[in-house]
């Protein structure tokens, strides 16, 4: 924290612009050895970039920001040069030169900005997947994060649960004042304000980790050999991603594509043919594999029979091969007991799966407007919400020293979520998802 960082944030030369970024204590040593003067704070100005010998390197924008009211809490500088590769690195080479300064390692910047408090971890992980957005579904759920909406929610958490903790140390430590309650009072007061908290974080523990957005929805095609299954995830994908063979057994493990339908991110998954014989141990492992994705999928996509499907909350039969009726036994019973009939051949019914699909994964995201918890957030909210379930005919509920120990230790799970408490294991790696200019 006492070096001073530089790097390129923007995108790779050449370009029209190119932004180096300083940041540290020596960040205003460097503009002036750059630039020869200091331009006023917060305003853009223009000026001739020289090296250590005088000799001009780059006219460019100069903005010097003052910390500690900076996006990294420190001195910040900013030079916006011309975009091209042999500027960049003349800047950089002769920025490496000076005393106290580096380049960057990745996700430095943001490091600092959460340091010095200028975001939170939350903020921070929002953030990362904010830059790693590749759908709109993404992009929305990212940036509630990085804007602070959970950020705000625990706050007023932690402002009720220090009321309540308020309470119990009013009793027990001013029980004679006039003005105080008695402690039965109190302690149905703070037994009641605890059930209040543990209810809404239920609302929050009940929708999907934000992995399931970052990450996409499983959607796993699953059936028997030859239902087409290759077909569809290769009609899906619009290139050739898995063999088609009319020998059954063709597809011997799980073939993964990710595809964004309707704005959301999925990863479809083409399996190897269930039945109950496998012609070899190869193949046995295919199936074992397959049943496996089945139990994760978050929407099952099964082709053949309808009665064959495993149980699955999300489970969309297919009729497939629609173009083939006439040569399947079978396919009246198959036809009647699908949920859609395509063919992913000659198109038809391809439309209708992907408006089904999609209407799935809407109402297993979380509506517009909420925000989802990761996985670690998770974990210390349910942490949290552990020392405040406390059963209302115990002993305990009665007794304020219990009672306020129990809103103590909600409060320290709880500020895990915004990096308050004991998260300094896990910040290598999540810092180390950003570029080296962020």
């Amino acid at each position: 924290m006492n070096e001073t960082i530089f790097a390129l944030s923007s995108g790779m030369p050449p370009a029209a612009i190119a932004v180096i970024r300083i940041s540290g204590p020596s960040a205003g040593v460097a503009l002036q050895a750059l630039a020869g003067r200091m331009p006023k704070p917060r305003q853009a100005s223009l000026a001739l970039l020289k090296d250590q010998d005088g000799q001009a390197l780059d006219h460019a924008l100069i903005l010097w920001f003052p910390g500690p009211a900076t996006a990294t809490g420190e001195d910040l500088a900013e030079l916006h040069l011309h975009g091209g590769r042999a500027v960049v690195a003349a800047v950089e080479r002769r920025l490496e030169e000076m005393d106290g300064l580096r380049p960057a390692l990745a996700g430095e910047f943001t490091r600092r900005s959460f340091m010095n408090g200028r975001i939170d971890l939350a903020e921070a992980e929002g953030l990362a997947d904010l830059l790693s957005a590749e759908t709109e579904s993404q992009r929305v759920q990212a940036l509630a994060m990085a804007s602070g909406h959970i950020s705000r929610a625990v706050e007023q958490w932690q402002d009720r649960l220090l009321m309540l903790m308020a309470y119990a140390e009013a009793e027990l430590n001013f029980s004679d004042e006039d003005d105080v309650d008695g402690g039965d009072i109190v302690s149905t007061k703070i037994v009641h304000g605890m059930k209040d908290l543990a209810s809404e974080w239920n609302a929050w523990l009940s929708r999907p980790v934000a992995e399931i957005i970052s990450e996409g929805l499983s959607v796993v095609i699953a059936g028997p050999p030859n239902a087409g299954k290759s077909t569809l995830i290769n009609a899906l994908a619009q290139r050739e991603l898995a063999i088609v063979s009319p020998i059954a057994g063709t597809t011997r493990d799980v073939v993964e594509t990710t595809l964004s339908l309707g704005g959301i991110a999925m990863r479809f998954s083409d399996t190897a043919g269930i039945r109950a014989e496998a012609a070899d141990a190869i193949e046995t492992i295919g199936i074992d594999r397959a049943k496996a994705a089945v139990e994760r999928a978050d929407i099952l996509l099964w082709l053949g029979d309808g009665g064959d499907a495993p149980a699955h909350d999300q489970l969309v039969r297919v009729a497939a091969q629609s173009d083939r009726r006439s040569k399947q036994e079978n396919w009246s019973e198959i036809e009647a007991q699908a949920d859609i009939v395509i063919s992913a051949a000659t198109g038809e019914g391809l439309e209708m799966l992907h408006d089904h699909i999609v209407a799935l994964a809407r109402n297993i995201l979380p509506n517009e407007g909420e925000a989802s918890l990761r996985r670690r957030q998770r974990a210390a909210l349910l942490q949290a919400r552990q020392w405040l379930q406390v059963p209302s005919d115990s002993r305990e509920s009665n007794d304020l020293i219990l009672l306020a120990e129990r809103l103590r230790l909600a409060s320290v799970s709880l500020s895990e979520l915004t990096g308050g408490n004991g998260v300094e294991a896990m910040l290598d790696a999540l810092f180390g998802r950003f570029c080296i200019g962020k």
